[in-house]
């Protein structure tokens, strides 16, 4: 492949860097992405951001006195095991919107919403029986 080649190719997206998400209350949000195993990686509760790393993407938290999110999509974050990550969320005193399920699409996963409105789903691809 010659460079004129190379460069004549379609531009196209290859992964998400990361993703940022306002809070009004970073005391509040970093103690509940940490409670769900993100590991804080930058900042933290009395900073105005944090970052947390997990595979080769970031979940970032940026304070912003804008006040409450209404509904605006939801970040899905596969996992290990999303029954795992459930009790984890439970144990911490979290409230999940309801207990993982096999889902059409073929994902197990569960909703839950951080304190600032963002809504989290945890999932993990089925496996396809032969």
């Amino acid at each position: 492949m010659t460079n004129q080649t190379a460069h004549s190719e379609e531009p196209r997206i290859e992964s998400l860097s990361a993703i940022t998400l306002a809070t009004h209350d970073m005391a509040r949000a970093v103690p509940f992405y940490e409670a769900l195993g993100f590991p804080l990686k930058f900042g933290g509760p009395q900073e105005t951001f944090a970052s947390f790393a997990f595979g080769t993407s970031f979940l970032n938290l940026i304070a912003d006195s804008r006040g409450p999110v209404n509904w605006w999509g939801r970040v899905i974050i596969h996992v290990s095991d999303v029954d795992g990550i459930y009790q984890k969320a439970l144990a911490a005193g979290l409230r999940p919107e309801f207990a993982p399920a096999d889902a059409p699409w073929g994902e197990r996963y569960f909703h839950i919403t951080d304190p600032d409105g963002h809504e989290l789903s945890f999932a993990k691809p089925l496996r396809q029986a032969i």
